[in-house]
């Protein structure tokens, strides 16, 4: 497989899209639809529905919906738990509707693996924060983090297409410092009260 700079960028793009489904699972879809449908990105043949107008609208009112689900408290919980597998599945759909210079028998591991895997450590990192900001406000600091992360997912969307390689760089930071957090939050739940 010979890898271009196209396809090195189709890449970068697919997994910085992937990133983002771990914040949101339907916005980046949105954005990679609507930025399709403007020509920005390609996409290959088989993911074309993904800027269809039916398909734009349906995504528009699913993250919306979504959007709004994670403020309310309580959902937002459940939300994370139900949100963890379609996430990855969303982050594999996101990678490989746009690595157009790859054949199948590459698009696809890649898509599983690193879209996959990166979208599934998003949203752990960012449900695990989720979690120590319910531990430490009570849940009242939850809207913020909800706000946090449908920012995270559109911005991290769009810098995908606008700049791919600088996305894959900011989303690999990204996954270290959520996860650097959360070991901090699991290390203070862990410990006895009144150490």
């Amino acid at each position: 497989m010979d890898l271009s700079l196209s396809t090195f960028f189709s890449i970068a793009l697919g997994i910085g899209l992937a990133a983002a489904t771990g914040f949101r699972v339907f916005v980046p879809l949105l954005v990679a639809g609507l930025a399709a449908r403007a020509g920005y990105i390609p996409l290959i043949d088989s993911f074309a529905w993904l800027q269809s107008t039916p398909a734009l609208l349906a995504l528009g009112t699913a993250a919306v919906l979504e959007t709004a689900a994670f403020y309310i408290p309580g959902v937002d919980h459940l939300l994370d738990v139900l949100a963890g597998p379609l996430a990855v599945v969303a982050g594999v759909v996101a990678s490989a509707s746009v690595m157009v210079d790859l054949p199948p028998e590459a698009r696809w591991p890649i898509a599983l693996i690193a879209g996959g895997g990166i979208a599934g450590l998003t949203k752990a990192g960012a449900a695990l924060f989720r979690v120590k900001s319910t531990a430490l406000t009570g849940g009242l600091g939850n809207p913020v983090v909800s706000t946090a992360e449908t920012a995270s997912a559109a911005t991290i969307s769009v810098l995908a297409i606008l700049a791919p390689i600088l996305c894959l760089v900011a989303a690999l930071a990204l996954i270290i410092y959520l996860f650097r957090r959360s070991r901090r939050a699991q290390r203070s739940l862990n410990r006895p009260a009144g150490d």
